[in-house]
């Protein structure tokens, strides 16, 4: 692999198994764009940077190829998907579908509880945001839009929303940070719990809605 191919890989350890490690390192890596759309990556050589034997390696892609974010090439190792507008578009209508009014039926001030142990993740989103921690955006926000869900009672709904932004990955993130869009994003999750406690309905539906088209704008076009 070329110097320029060489991914910033962690070294992992023991507190998990191997496999999830990895599989959370190489996801990372896949949201954050440093796993370049179209390009074969190894196992061997992926677990040389790691610092494993690549069992474990294939074990993880293996997990990522059933979330539909690499797929296998024989005898060389995996491809990371490629995802067309038109794959970016149906994704973020069928997230339009689901979370916005979901989200929606939320607003109720008498669940103000519920909404302020959130609000910790999203000003963690925030200052993730602002100072320029990718990997730590990422988390946050999942863990935001996971939680907020959940509040719904909908366990399978929760799942579907997991899988279909593990699919949307984020790409150009880096870009962004650097010029202050991420941070932009990030600030919705606040306005959102504020209309959520006041139970504004009208100003939730808008600020999701809002929000997850932001968000496929910049996924989609990092320039």
């Amino acid at each position: 692999m070329a110097a320029e191919d060489r991914l910033d890989l962690p070294m992992v350890g023991e507190r998990q198994s191997l496999r999830e490690q990895v599989a959370h390192a190489l996801r990372a890596a896949l949201i954050t764009g440093e796993m370049r759309p179209g390009v074969v990556y190894s196992a061997p050589v992926l677990a040389a940077q790691f610092g494993v034997s690549a069992t474990p390696v294939r074990e993880a892609m293996l997990d990522l190829a059933k979330e539909g974010l690499v797929e296998a090439v024989r005898n060389k190792g995996f491809r990371v998907t490629e995802l067309s507008d038109r794959d970016l578009d149906e994704l973020t209508e069928i997230r339009q579908l689901i979370e916005v009014p979901t989200v929606t039926r939320l607003a109720d001030s008498s669940r103000a509880a519920d909404f302020e142990r959130l609000r910790p993740v999203a000003e963690e989103i925030v200052a993730a945001a602002e100072r320029g921690d990718l990997l730590g955006y990422v988390d946050a926000d999942l863990r935001f839009h996971v939680e907020l869900l959940t509040l719904s009672g909908n366990a399978h709904l929760v799942e579907v929303v997991k899988d279909l932004r593990n699919r949307a990955r984020l790409y150009g993130l880096s870009q962004l940070s650097e010029r202050g869009t991420l941070s932009d994003s990030a600030r919705e999750h606040v306005a959102l719990l504020d209309a959520l406690k006041a139970g504004d309905t009208e100003a939730a539906r808008h600020i999701m809605s809002e929000h997850i088209q932001h968000v496929r704008g910049i996924w989609a076009d990092p320039r």
